[in-house]
């Protein structure tokens, strides 16, 4: 696969994830998919992982947008500096909605196999997050 499919790829991962697109996740991730995510309680793996991912993320948060700021990409890995922008409407970590804004910077580290999403590492600003929507003290 050419660098620019890649990078493709996981731009348009982004834009499923916003809206929800299971039938893309079906088909652009590998059943095997694994996120490493330091920052879950819950194991991602697999279209099933990215559909509860999203549960959880749009079920605390709403009017998300994940403008890309970069990306970069080397054989078959990709990534992608990001901004992770919304609102806590919900219940998110065990916080009530605060109906405060979130706006945190995210990287995110994929490989890619034969056209499709294998592994992912992510390392969002938790810290920040927690802070925004007033869990602990800014």
């Amino acid at each position: 696969m050419s660098l620019e499919i890649n990078k493709n790829l996981v731009r348009a991962y982004f834009d499923a994830f916003r809206d929800r697109d299971s039938a893309w996740w079906q088909r652009f991730i590998t059943p095997d998919f694994v996120r490493h995510d330091p920052g879950l309680d819950f194991e991602v793996r697999g279209p099933e992982g990215v559909a509860k991912l999203g549960e959880v993320l749009h079920g605390g948060l709403s009017d998300i947008t994940m403008p890309i700021d970069e990306v970069i990409a080397e054989g078959d890995r990709v990534l992608a500096r990001l901004r992770f922008q919304g609102r806590h409407t919900g219940e998110f970590q065990g916080i009530p909605a605060t109906g405060r804004a979130v706006d945190i910077v995210v990287m995110d580290y994929f490989r890619i196999v034969e056209g499709r999403l294998a592994e992912h590492w992510a390392l969002m600003d938790n810290l920040s997050l927690l802070k925004q929507i007033g869990a602990i003290d800014a």
